[in-house]
C-alpha cells in the first residue's frame, strides 16, 4: 500500500469509478509531463449532492462539502489516467466555479474543500494555484465544480 492509499484510507476515501463524459468532451488530456483534468462535479453514486446556490439555498459548508466530493472525483479520474497515484508529482492548479448569487463573496471558502483534499492526501505535493470564480449557474444545477492540472513522473 502507497502513502496516498494510506492518507485515503486513513480519510475513509474510497475512489468511485472515473466517470465518463456527459458530452462531446475527454475527462482528461496528457501532454508531457502534465494532466489535464476536465471539471468535475460533486456527484455521489450517480447522483448529484450539493445542488442549489451559494448565498440562496446553499451554505458555504454545503459548497466546501461539494468542493470536497469534486476534488474526490478528479482523484479518481487521475487515477484513471494515470493507474497509479505515486506518479504524481505536484497538484499544479485548480479551477474552482462556484454557483453563487451576486451578494455572495466568499468562492474561496467554498473551493477551500477542494484544496484542503489535496493537501490532505497529496502533502505538499497537494499545494496548487488556485481560482475561485462566481458563476450564475453551472450545469445540473450543482452549485460547485472543479478542473485542475496535475504533474506527473512518466514511467521508466
Amino acid at each position: 500500500m502507497t502513502d496516498i492509499e494510506r492518507r485515503l484510507a486513513a480519510l475513509n476515501i474510497v475512489l468511485p469509478e472515473a466517470t465518463l463524459p456527459a458530452a462531446n468532451y475527454l475527462p482528461y488530456v496528457v501532454s508531457g509531463h502534465h494532466l489535464y483534468l476536465s471539471g468535475q462535479l460533486p456527484a455521489h453514486e450517480g447522483r448529484f449532492a450539493c445542488v442549489g446556490k451559494l448565498g440562496d439555498t446553499l451554505t458555504i459548508e454545503d459548497g466546501y462539502a461539494g468542493a470536497r466530493l469534486c476534488a474526490i472525483n478528479l482523484v479518481a479520474q487521475i487515477k484513471a489516467a494515470l493507474g497509479d497515484l505515486s506518479r504524481v508529482r505536484r497538484i499544479v492548479r485548480l479551477g474552482g466555479f462556484v454557483n453563487s448569487t451576486a451578494s455572495f463573496v466568499d468562492q474561496p471558502k467554498v473551493i477551500n474543500g477542494a484544496s484542503d483534499l489535496f493537501v490532505e492526501i497529496f502533502g505538499d505535493a497537494g499545494r496548487h494555484a488556485r481560482s475561485a470564480v462566481a458563476c450564475p449557474s453551472l450545469p445540473f444545477g450543482v452549485g460547485v465544480e472543479v478542473d485542475a492540472i496535475v504533474e506527473f513522473a512518466l514511467l521508466p
